[in-house]
């Protein structure tokens, strides 16, 4: 997927929320020796350094890697500085010479303007080639872009069948910005997977419920970050090899009840 700066972001990476220790450096080095080439970590996930040895350890040339990282909630809090510290301490753990794009974790109230500022400082440096937002909603976006003096890339929102966010995606593309897809399959209680609708085509394409979701969130020309599991790294990979009927599509994006994996995640009110 092009990005409104000329770079590309591979549309299927791999995301590492929840690994810790050996788990995230193993998947992350199975991951890139399966084929992927875009993997998504956060200071908050607190296993920068092990994705960063992962990636070490496959061997993977650094300019075939597409790697993202978050600012940290707690880190905007305290100010410009501590972000800046934040974004070199990053780049120790990662060893990647240069983060291909940096977000924003959550659009923490009255803490994003400086930390865009030392964001966009960080591409002026060359320690950042891209910069985005996480979990912005529309007035999110409106209130970054009337200062911003570059432009976010990418908006990583939470998205699957049971939240669609279809008048976020729309203007997020409008604007300019791609739409990258965090929890497709739901987290916690919601069971996206295992509704009868997505079972039932499964069976008609000969498919896994997962790869349909996946398929799904491809053909609306969003991007994905299915979480990092080495048993599922074919599966996913393969869902470029089909399309899904437009009535179909539709029939998925029916099942919106705009409900989030967790009531925290809303970002109209988050407690960080």
């Amino acid at each position: 997927m092009k990005l409104n700066n000329g770079l590309e972001i591979p549309q299927i990476g791999v995301g590492t929320w929840t690994l810790r220790g050996d788990t995230a450096r193993r998947n992350v080095c199975l991951a890139l020796e399966a084929g992927f080439r875009h993997i998504d970590t956060a200071q908050g996930y607190e296993n920068e350094a092990e994705v960063g040895q992962g990636i070490a350890d496959s061997g993977i040339p650094r300019q075939e890697l597409f790697v993202t990282t978050k600012v940290a909630t707690n880190i905007m809090r305290e100010g410009s500085e501590a972000v800046l510290h934040s974004i070199d301490e990053s780049l120790d753990k990662l060893k990647t010479g240069y983060i291909d794009l940096l977000l924003i974790h959550w659009p923490v109230k009255d803490c994003v303007k400086h930390t865009w500022q030392v964001m966009e400082q960080s591409v002026i440096e060359g320690k950042v080639r891209s910069i985005g937002v996480s979990n912005f909603n529309r007035h999110h976006l409106d209130d970054l872009l009337g200062y911003a003096t570059i432009r976010p890339v990418v908006n990583q929102i939470e998205v699957h069948p049971f939240m669609t966010q279809e008048e976020n995606v729309a203007y997020n593309h409008r604007l300019g910005i791609q739409v990258e897809a965090w929890g497709p399959f739901g987290q916690g209680d919601i069971n996206v997977v295992g509704n009868p609708l997505l079972q039932s085509l499964a069976g008609k394409y000969g498919k896994t419920a997962s790869q349909i979701v996946l398929r799904w969130i491809v053909q609306r020309n969003l991007i994905t970050i299915p979480r990092a599991k080495p048993n599922h790294f074919a599966e996913n990979m393969a869902v470029m090899s089909f399309n899904l009927t437009d009535e179909d599509m539709k029939a998925i994006s029916s099942l919106n009840q705009n409900l989030r994996s967790n009531v925290l995640n809303d970002p109209e009110t988050f407690p960080w």
